[in-house]
This record gives structure tokens, sequence and C-alpha cells, in this order.
């Protein structure tokens, strides 16, 4: 019985923190839309020579997006404020294309919004002019009945999207949510770091902004790559990850002909003043040959890390029941993502070889 209890109390406790944590988020939403209603009620309109006669602007606290609305129907304009400033974006309207080229060129925004038919300059030339000057910008045309052939061209012209009027508000807000979510999906897929499979030789010309994969080797999380020789011998380096994350080596410890080791277990060290990083090995086996050259050029570990920057070569343990245990191809291309992800949320330069030992070069 005093399980049950226990447990019907619990419940209740789960059940009053969702209602006072819903309660919470209403009263905030509600304070929120009060200020921005608020804030639509303030003059508005700005006469600035120096931007555009027709300029009125919105700004709320913690906008959304910044959207600049083009058309030359001020009830039309009348509608974006009201719809979007309430649904927190920042909302500039004029109410004629040049001077939305005039803006564009002094203020930073996310959105522009043209109508198609606008007397001096129409939709189509604001689009491409838009497109020319502010290429960042996302272009959305407003079109109305018999212009939507029309606005399905500007695509071709840069524009994201096209929106119908008449609209409901609630349309324009779900079109407004819609293509936000977009913009920030393509924002954060353009911050990632630049990842290509590509050949050993291609991987050493390649800059700091992207990391390569060599076709054709195993990748382990240690950030050893091993590759299957014609004899069936294995070759051991560091990854290209590793070199950049590295910076420069001053010496290298290899291990000597015919010393066994175990997949897991450091096989080389590298140096860099007082500073060394242990390497964990790939696969299991026997060293039968140890890379002479970079006991006088260390620096080609990271200079050539697939080619004469290689460690040592193997003779593989359990080749067949290891590699399984590695990466190859596109799986390597997210896990480098995020590799590359942690490595810049560091912050470090030079970067602490100790936190990277940690971090990066475990087993």
């Amino acid at each position: 019985m005093s399980a049950i209890i226990v447990v019907l109390m619990f419940v209740a406790f789960v059940v009053a923190d969702a209602l006072v944590r819903k309660a919470l988020r209403r009263g905030r939403e509600k304070r929120e839309r009060h200020q921005r209603e608020e804030v639509l009620k303030v003059a508005v309109r700005l006469d600035f020579a120096k931007e555009a006669l027709t300029l009125k602007r919105v700004e709320v606290a913690n906008p959304k997006a910044r959207i600049l609305a083009v058309d030359d129907e001020p009830v039309v304009l009348d509608a974006f404020r009201r719809i979007l400033v309430l649904d927190g974006f920042n909302v500039d309207t004029v109410e004629n294309g040049p001077e939305a080229l005039l803006l564009i060129q002094r203020r930073d925004y996310d959105f522009v919004f043209t109508d198609l038919q606008m007397p001096s300059m129409d939709g189509v030339e604001v689009v491409k002019a838009v497109k020319y000057l502010r290429p960042d910008v996302d272009v959305v045309v407003i079109t109305g009945y018999g212009t939507i052939e029309t606005a399905v061209e500007t695509l071709q012209h840069g524009a994201c999207e096209y929106v119908q009027k008449p609209f409901t508000a609630e349309e324009l807000s779900e079109f407004a949510q819609r293509i936000l979510i977009k913009r920030e999906a393509r924002s954060a897929a353009m911050q990632k770091p630049r990842v290509r499979i590509v050949s050993s030789a291609a991987a050493e010309e390649s800059n700091n902004q992207e990391f390569c994969v060599p076709g054709g080797a195993f990748l382990a999380t240690g950030h050893a790559w091993a590759r299957i020789e014609a004899g069936g011998q294995v070759r051991i380096g560091i990854d290209d990850f590793a070199r950049k994350a590295l910076g420069s080596i001053s010496a290298v410890e290899v291990p000597e002909r015919g010393h066994h080791v175990q997949r897991g277990e450091p096989i080389f060290t590298l140096k860099r003043g007082s500073e060394s990083i242990r390497v964990f090995a790939p696969l299991s086996g026997k060293v039968i040959h140890s890379n002479p050259e970079l006991q006088k050029e260390p620096f080609l570990v990271t200079e050539s890390p697939y080619d004469r920057g290689w460690f040592c070569l193997l003779e593989p343990q359990d080749l067949a029941g290891e590699l399984p245990s590695l990466k190859i191809g596109k799986p390597v291309i997210a896990w480098y993502q995020d590799e590359a992800s942690r490595l810049q949320a560091l912050g470090q330069s030079p970067l602490d070889w100790t936190t990277l030992e940690q971090q990066f070069f475990g087993k």
C-alpha cells in the first residue's frame, strides 16, 4: 500500500510540475505578445532621407529574424507589420523597389519580401538586384492571382519562395516560420567543417578550413589510419585531423622491429618540446618495419601524413576480426565533423596536448 501511495505522490508531483511550467510559459508568451502589441502602437513611420521616405520600422526585443517588405499597397504592408511583429520579427516596410535596394545596402536583413507588380521597378528586378547586392539575403516573392507563373520564374533569379495574396494571419505566420527554419538549417549546415574523401596526394594539399579522409584507408577513433598493402601487411600513420590539431612536431618515437602490439595499446609517441602525446594502435600485430625518415625529419608526420609521414608496417594478427571496428569512407564524414566541432569549441591556440590526448587520442 505504501508503495502505491509513493507512486501516486510522484505522479501527482510530475503532473503539478508540468502544469506550473505550462502556466509560466503561457504567461511569458502573453507578456511578450503584449510588449509587441505596445511596440506596434508606437509611431512607426521614419522619415529618413538617407534611407527611404516611405520607410516604416518596428523592432522587438530578441527578434527571430529581420524582414524588409516592399509593396506599393500600404494595406499589404500594414498586414505584414501587424502579423510578423506579433510573431517576434523585426519588420521594415517600404512602398517601392529603389528604396528597398537603398536599405539593403545600409542595413542587415535576413529576408526581403517583394511584390511582383509595382510601378517604377517590378518584383523581378528587385529579386535580381537584391541577390546581386546581398546574396546572403533570402528573397520571397509576394504574388497575386495571375502572376504565379512569373513568381515561379523568379526562383531562377535567386528567390527562395513565393507567398500568394490575399493571405490570412495564420497562413503568413506559418509561412514565415517555415522559411525561418529552412534558413537556420542551411546556416547550421554551412557552419559544419568541410570534410572530403580524396586521394592521399590531395589530402596533403588541403587547407585549414577542410579535413580530408584518404580513400581506401581505415580510421581508428584515436585518429590513427591503417591501409592494407598488397602483401597483406598494414601501414599505419596519423590522419589529417590529427596533424591539424597537433601542429608542429619536434620528435617521433616509433616501435622497434619485431615488437608485438595489441589494438588499443600505445604504438608510437609524438613530441613537441616538453609535451608528448601517445597514439594507440588501430590493429594488433607485429612491427615488421618502421619509417627511418621520421628520426631525421619528424615534420613529415604533419607535412605528408598519408605518404612519406607513415609510422610503421604491421603484420596483422587478426585483421578480419578487428577491421570492422575501424571507420572507412562516408561514415567518417559525420564523425570528422563532430570531432572538428569539438576541436573548435576548445578555442585554444596553441592547443594543449594533454587536453588533446584526453579528448581525441585516447583508446
